[in-house]
């Protein structure tokens, strides 16, 4: 029992593992798109404005390409706007009050006071206090107001937002490398789901529960992906002919996340009826692996490598081997494992462009219940 722990956390560590090292190829453009444009604007900071210390320039640029896609252009106005604030109070605090730990935490208090009566957003805020930290920390007391900062700050956010739209990412390549590992393991998670049924193996369905809320983290960096995917090829002459493609994914990411939820639920669900002994319909595993060829369809379908009709026909067998199921004699448990894979045989029927009434039709025509199962 043991060693079947020790495998099982062993594979789960070398997942996570092999999921970290699957966001680099994904995040590889973003991070040299930051370091080009750190290294821009500390030069241009330098050599053409003439600083001596010109780090506001780089910080700012960094900051500016780490926002949320499609706020650069107008939050960039506002870390220039928060160096302002903040350089302002910090310079006649430190000629008052000199510094120390008492004179930071004081400089702090005034600039964030100062950028809040200005506006509430948050980065505004944040960036008043940071760059009243600086002046504090690195500023001779008796160096006096120096405009150099200021100006750093908007090199730095002019760098970066020309960085940002002059080097674009391509918008469709994003999306695709965000989707696909969710596609991938949200298929590998129902056939263990099968297999763990027709094995009657609760504790492979318990494990595969921490496998799958892992998936959340990879849904909300999908949904960055499709955002910034969008900004790029709304302001890129180049990539607006992505937008069409983007809306299939546009269209089905809330269907792609409801799916998760409802692979977390029926992985609960099994390993619920597992936990109670319940027998396990014959067909029911089989319904939940035609979920997973389901899946894996839609994800070609979005990558526009086929058209919906696989995902279609995958999700109504899956639904009808299902309800076929409610046929034997059955316990609540299994009812319940049923509903779920109904529920997103409809999720992934939607993803592919039907609306929810075509959907329900569709699934009503193929895998129909009776009244008494209803």
């Amino acid at each position: 029992m043991n060693g079947t722990r020790g495998t099982g956390a062993l594979r789960g560590a070398w997942r996570s593992l092999a999921s970290r090292f699957g966001r680099l190829p994904i995040n590889a453009w973003p991070i040299l798109q930051a370091a080009v444009a750190a290294g821009l604007a500390y030069f241009l900071a330098s050599t053409v404005l003439g600083n001596e210390q010109p780090f506001f320039a780089p910080v700012a640029a960094v900051v500016t390409l780490s926002l949320a896609p499609g706020e650069r252009g107008r939050r960039a106005f506002e870390v220039a706007l928060g160096v302002a604030v903040g350089l302002a109070i910090a310079d006649v605090a430190v000629r008052l009050i000199g510094v120390g730990a008492a004179q930071i935490a004081v400089v702090v208090a005034l600039a964030m006071a100062a950028a809040v009566l200005i506006g509430e957003q948050r980065l505004l805020v944040n960036q008043a206090a940071i760059s009243a930290i600086l002046v504090v920390v690195l500023q001779p007391p008796d160096a006096g107001f120096s405009p150099d900062r200021f100006f750093n700050a908007l090199v730095g956010s002019g760098v970066a937002l020309a960085v940002s739209y002059l080097f674009p990412l391509n918008p469709e390549r994003l999306v695709e490398r965000a989707a696909r590992p969710i596609f991938d393991e949200l298929a590998a998670a129902l056939d263990e789901i099968a297999g763990a049924l027709e094995g009657g193996d609760r504790e492979r369905a318990e494990r595969l529960l921490e496998r799958v809320r892992e998936l959340d983290e990879r849904v909300r960096s999908f949904n960055e992906a499709l955002s910034a995917g969008h900004e790029t090829a709304r302001l890129s002459p180049t990539g607006r002919r992505s937008l069409k493609h983007l809306e299939l994914y546009s269209g089905a990411s809330i269907r792609i996340e409801l799916s998760v939820i409802n692979t977390r639920v029926l992985a609960r669900g099994t390993a619920n009826v597992l936990r109670r002994g319940e027998a396990v319909p014959r067909t029911l595993p089989g319904a939940i692996r035609e979920l997973s060829r389901a899946v894996r369809a839609l994800g070609d379908y979005l990558e526009e490598e086929s058209g919906p009709e696989a995902a279609r026909r995958c999700a109504l067998e899956a639904a009808r081997n299902a309800t076929e199921t409610l046929k034997e004699r059955h316990e609540l448990g299994a009812s319940v494992l049923v509903g779920q894979v109904r529920s997103m045989a409809v999720d992934l029927l939607r993803s592919t462009g039907m609306n929810q009434a075509e959907a329900l039709a569709a699934l009503e025509e193929a895998a129909p219940r009776s009244s008494a199962e209803s």
